[in-house]
């Protein structure tokens, strides 16, 4: 659509309006004239014919033609100018008189048919107007004077009729001269309003083309353009300021080239700075990379070196305390495995920051004992519950499931911090722990675990910011309580990854209850014996405990094992329930054991002994000379609270019992399969075969990948677990040469590594493992592995294989008197720990330690010679060796200096920042070379 133009506009909007109005106008006023002229014309007819009808009535009746026609002449001649003849007919249509003898008749006369008309008539032609009138006899009305005449209805007579030709030129030129006038008008107004429109187009529409002129060659960049001339009025004033503006754009133009000639200077100059800052970052972003890749290499290094010991340490703890053991030896043994297991979690905790890092929080599928879990939980927070004098109390759902596949250490991590939070906030009182689960699919189970705590509690406005980072509830709750508020925040991150979620319900000065659920796989394969309480179906126990929630939880174990329980909550009921009952087997008192209550309860172990002899206390402490007083009161044992299945059923059990439980357990499956172990640190291998051999016939060990491929070409294996990082032939590289050179294509296996982190599961299935599972190796896992890969056909009932290796209790271990288990820091050979990481085998102990003195001499030369010739590599090879070797011997000393010494080379730290570590690692040479000998003649 084209744009009008401003001229059109002003056509538009003057001429045609004006020519528009006056062509209404004037048609208007000369319709209006035509019509008055010819009613003008027809007026002055009837003016003109009636008097003549009227008048020549009596000479018409009378036939008296000479008057008619002095009468109609008289009438003619007068008005001339109009009338063109008249003529007087009969009632028969006859013409009587006509004025003028030259007209014609029959013009005049009506046509046949065509009756007599009552008034006056017109009849329009061409060129002229016929009038005819009746001519009536007034005079004689009731008298008729000839045939043809007729009356009316008033009595009246038509006796004939007048008719008069009336000349319209005269009136049409009249018309036609007002409609020429009209028109001369209109076209003279259209001529007045084109005129006026020139003039406004020449004084408006033309300044502002100039304008616009003007506006455009300034668009194009012709700065200098004005517009000249005086304007009238408004267009004055927009001409000064387009000339203003243009001023402006061209000061404004001048500077801002100025301002870019500068900038282009200084862009130039910026240029050379960027590209030489682009090589800094190029070299910076390459070494980023490099550093990133050191860090992804070094914690992958530390995982192993750190996971490769306490894979021996956690491994033979386990297998140590499946031997016939004291009740502090075993204490000490779960104590240890516990510490070590910490160490794991902490060396966990390094790794998530990797995994923190990437954005990744990877979820473990490993089977574990839901109960063992949250016990081993427990013992961690029983102390510090018991420190501060709270009450910890633990109940789980009877129907809780057992066996699960999941994340225990997850699970127990979001635990730990929930109960330790509950302590630390309470100030007395109680913490409480409930644990409910449900089936929710086809072996998942959603579980619930509830920490009830009865402390300060938090208000709405703390409420809200509890899961934020880096807070607490209050800001004054650090200095108060410590921590870093980060607690909540992992936890809630670990819930919703085990696809649970977390949250609380609480009240200022009345506790609050934290909740996390989670969900776990259930295992088809129990993975721990249940109980043997046979012996104490049907026996009757009374069971005292003021606090509600530790009667109920302990009162459902209990229940379970189908003793009959009499729970009691004071003092009162519990003397009436032995005046009533005269016998009861045993009786479970559970009490805070405050200061001041010491002797009440001396005095209440009293009361009862006589009536039950077998009295079983549960007190808030571990306080072992708390424990032997009131032994010595007359109990036979003494709990710490939590109250838990394993440790209430050690002391209920006959005492032969106490040991059958771990030594002749029931029989479980040996697979008749041969296996084959591929590691190369010599006391991992050593505990994976121990670990085997009780699940497996025969296992076959290998120290490098090379050899595992040599035995994989003579051998079908029906299992293969394959360490990761081995000398001659990594295990990638050996899984690669058996599936491709050897029978052993079909066969299952499994990586074992010490390495945890994000990934690298995924990157060794990729490679063609069937499994993974890291270090320390667990029993658990081993047996879920082969249960997975294995025919379930072979997993038939037998007793486990006798072992070789002769287990002694400790207190029948032949040590020397002089060999005192020395426990203080910093010792130099501590035979106690050797025994432990070897699992109380006193020749594999006394090998390993010999082994170690032996190969120390030969190994202080060679550190000495690549500490003289800077050779680092060699000098980290030979220090991995050394601190493998101290692993599973009892040099703490050694072990520790060398532990931090090979920490620091895979940090990059010089050898000269590590000289004084260096001189500290030989005087610990010497101490052991030279005390060594002597501890190994003592024992």
């Amino acid at each position: 659509m084209n744009k009008i133009s401003l001229k059109d506009w002003v056509i538009l909007l003057t001429i045609v309006p004006t020519t528009l109005i006056s062509l209404t106008i004037a048609g208007y006023f000369s319709y209006s004239r035509y019509l008055e002229l010819n009613e003008f014309l027809t007026i002055r007819s009837q003016s003109i014919i009636e008097p003549i009808a009227i008048a020549g009535a009596e000479s018409l009746i009378k036939k008296d033609r000479k008057k008619l026609r002095q009468l109609i002449g008289f009438s003619h001649k007068k008005h001339i100018d109009i009338v063109k003849s008249i003529t007087i007919f009969t009632t028969d249509n006859q013409a009587l008189v006509t004025s003028a003898y030259n007209s014609d008749s029959d013009v005049l006369r009506l046509k046949v048919g065509q009756n007599i008309p009552l008034h006056t008539s017109t009849e329009s032609l061409d060129q002229y107007f016929i009038f005819r009138t009746p001519i009536i006899n007034e005079y004689q009305p009731n008298k008729i004077t000839s045939p043809d005449s007729y009356a009316l209805e008033n009595n009246q007579i038509i006796v004939g009729y007048v008719a008069m030709q009336i000349d319209r030129n005269k009136i049409k030129y009249s018309q036609h001269r007002q409609m020429i006038v009209a028109f001369s008008i209109v076209v003279l107004s259209a001529l007045i309003s084109a005129f006026f429109a020139i003039r406004l187009i020449k004084n408006v529409t033309r300044p502002i083309s100039t304008m616009v002129q003007a506006i455009d060659r300034i668009r194009e960049g012709k700065l200098g353009s004005r517009v000249s001339g005086q304007l009238i009025g408004e267009l004055n004033f927009l001409k000064n300021g387009i000339n203003a503006m243009a001023q402006s754009l061209g000061d404004y133009h001048d500077e801002m080239q100025r301002s870019i000639d500068q900038t282009t200077i200084d862009l130039r100059k910026s240029l050379e700075q960027f590209e030489i800052q682009n090589v800094e970052l190029d070299i910076s972003k390459r070494k980023a990379q490099d550093a990133n890749r050191v860090k992804s290499d070094f914690l992958a290094n530390m995982s192993h070196e750190l996971r490769t010991p306490l894979n021996g340490v956690i491994g033979f703890t386990r297998q140590v305390l499946k031997t016939p053991l004291s009740e502090t030896q075993r204490d000490y043994l779960q104590t240890i495995e516990r510490s070590a297991n910490n160490l794991l979690t902490i060396i966990n905790d390094i790794l998530d920051f990797s995994k923190l890092d990437a954005g990744k929080m990877f979820i473990e599928s490993i089977p574990f004992n839901l109960r063992e879990s949250i016990e081993e939980t427990l013992n961690l927070l029983a102390p510090i519950a018991q420190k501060r004098n709270i009450e910890l109390s633990l109940r789980i759902v009877p129907q809780v499931p057992d066996s699960l596949i999941g994340d225990a250490m997850r699970i127990k991590q979001v635990l730990i911090n929930l109960a330790n939070n509950a302590i630390k906030f309470t100030e007395k009182g109680s913490v409480t722990i409930d644990i409910e689960g449900r089936n929710i699919g086809q072996n998942i189970a959603l579980f619930k675990i509830m920490v009830t705590d009865t402390g300060i509690g938090m208000n709405v406005l703390q409420q809200k910011t509890i899961f934020e980072a880096f807070g607490q509830a209050d800001k004054s709750v650090t200095r108060l309580y410590g921590g870093t508020g980060l607690g909540l925040v992992i936890s809630q991150r670990l819930a919703n990854e085990m696809q649970g979620e977390i949250g609380f319900d609480s009240k200022e000065g009345k506790g609050s209850t934290f909740w996390f659920n989670f969900q776990c796989k259930i295992n088809p394969i129990p993975i721990e014996t249940p109980l043997d309480t046979k012996t104490l179906v049907g026996k009757s126990i009374l069971y005292y405990e003021p606090l509600i929630h530790s009667r109920i939880a302990t009162s459902e174990i209990m229940d379970g094992w189908k003793m009959r329980v009499i729970p009691v909550y004071s003092l009162k009921k519990l003397s009436n329930v032995l005046i009533q009952n005269k016998k009861i087997d045993f009786a479970l008192i559970g009490h805070s054991v405050k200061p001041t209550k010491i002797n009440e309860l001396k005095e209440l172990i009293s009361s009862i002994k006589p009536h039950i002899p077998s009295i079983h206390l549960a007190i808030n402490s571990n306080s072992p000379n708390l424990q032997e007083a009131l032994l010595a009161s007359g109990a036979l044992s003494c709990l710490s609270k939590p109250i838990t299945p394993s440790r209430l059923s050690r002391v209920l059990l006959p005492q032969p019992n106490l040991i059958a439980q771990y030594t002749d357990q029931k029989p479980y499956s040996i697979v008749p399969i041969k296996v084959l172990a591929v590691d190369d640190n010599e006391a991992n291998l050593k505990l994976i075969k121990e670990l085997l051999l009780e699940q497996v016939v025969e296992v076959t060990t290998a120290c490098n990948g090379k050899e595992a491929v040599e035995y994989c070409k003579h051998e079908i294996f029906a299992l293969v677990f394959m360490d990761i990082q081995m000398p001659i032939m990594d295990g990638v590289t050996a899984l690669k040469t058996i599936k491709a050179n050897t029978g052993n294509d079909k066969t299952p296996i499994v990586a074992v590594t010490a390495h945890a982190l994000s990934g690298e599961k995924e990157k060794l299935l990729q490679e063609g493992f069937s499994g993974y599972i890291t270090k320390p190796i667990d029993q658990t896992m081993l047996r879920h592995n082969i249960y997975e890969y294995c025919d379930l056909n072979l997993f038939i009932p037998s007793i486990p294989p006798a072992n070789n290796n002769q287990t002694i209790d400790n207190k029948e271990l032949p040590i020397n008197g002089s060999a005192t288990i020395n426990t203080l820091p910093n010792i130099i050979i501590d035979w106690s720990l050797a025994l432990k990481r070897t699992g109380n085998r006193i020749d594999l102990a006394k090998y390993m330690l010999e082994g170690l003195i032996n190969s120390l001499p030969e190994t202080k030369q060679y550190i000495s010679d690549a500490l003289t010739s800077q050779n680092i590599e060699l000098i980290e090879t030979l220090i991995h060796k050394l601190n493998g070797a101290c692993c599973y011997t009892g040099v703490p000393s050694l072990g520790n200096i060398t532990h931090y010494i090979e920490t620091q080379l895979k940090l990059n730290c010089s050898l000269d920042d590590l000289e004084p570590e260096f001189f500290e690692l030989f005087e610990h040479l010497d101490n052991v070379l030279a005390q060594g000998p002597k501890s190994l003649e003592k024992v």
